[in-house]
């Protein structure tokens, strides 16, 4: 599973909206929707971040589960 799909799942699984994650991410919401149509990807450092944010494991969101 690539990463837009994954970010994706989260973002229904967690209900949340774009700009909600971006908010609890410090970002702006066009970084998130380049993210999901996959047009760039998060640092090391942003991944990081929406584990602990979401208390998901980096497994998870690498779709390495």
């Amino acid at each position: 599973m690539d990463f837009e799909d994954t970010l994706k799942e989260i973002l229904i699984e967690y209900n949340l909206t774009q700009k909600q994650l971006a908010e609890l991410i410090y970002v702006r919401q066009s970084q998130i929707s380049k993210w999901v149509n996959g047009k760039s990807q998060p640092s090391y450092q942003i991944l990081k971040l929406i584990c602990i944010s979401l208390n998901i494991s980096g497994d998870y969101i690498l779709g390495l589960e």
